[in-house]
């Protein structure tokens, strides 16, 4: 690898990362609103946004965290009243993750308020930049996932 393409790569993961700390921060107003810890609003998300009920391994493998980390969240969301666990017809041991109408309710206030911050956001850079940018993003996590299938083989 040449210096300038380690470079490239050094100064794209250093800019995911202050993304991803941006991005935390965008949302961190709407996100103590919601009375949820990150971990529970993404956990929470994932559940409403889902075509069908996922298990905790699923989400986890899906947003890259540990199984355990998305099991506690996922517990004190039933805690809450927000989720409940449903039995999987598919297997036994992994239970689905279905959003009850509180959880449902407090995940479409949470995203009005969210739109708020986007619309803003919205106005100083254009949806087109957003787009290419989730393209390429796209491509790239591709790309890892791909590598990592391979080298986990």
């Amino acid at each position: 690898m040449t210096a300038q393409r380690f470079a490239d790569f050094e100064r794209f993961a250093d800019e995911v990362a202050r993304l991803r700390g941006r991005m935390r921060a965008l949302y961190a107003d709407t996100r103590a609103e919601s009375g949820l810890a990150e971990m529970e609003l993404t956990v929470l998300t994932a559940v409403v946004n889902a075509a069908d009920a996922p298990t905790v391994a699923q989400i986890g493998r899906s947003l890259g965290h540990p199984r355990q980390v998305v099991q506690r969240a996922a517990n004190r969301l039933a805690e809450l009243g927000l989720v409940v666990f449903a039995e999987n017809p598919v297997h036994k041991r992994a239970s689905l993750i279905v959003a009850t109408d509180v959880g449902r309710t407090l995940k479409a206030v949470d995203h009005q308020r969210a739109q708020a911050v986007t619309n803003a956001l919205l106005a100083r850079i254009d949806s087109a930049t957003f787009a290419a940018a989730a393209s390429q993003l796209h491509a790239i996590r591709v790309g890892i996932e791909a590598y990592l299938r391979e080298r986990d083989e």
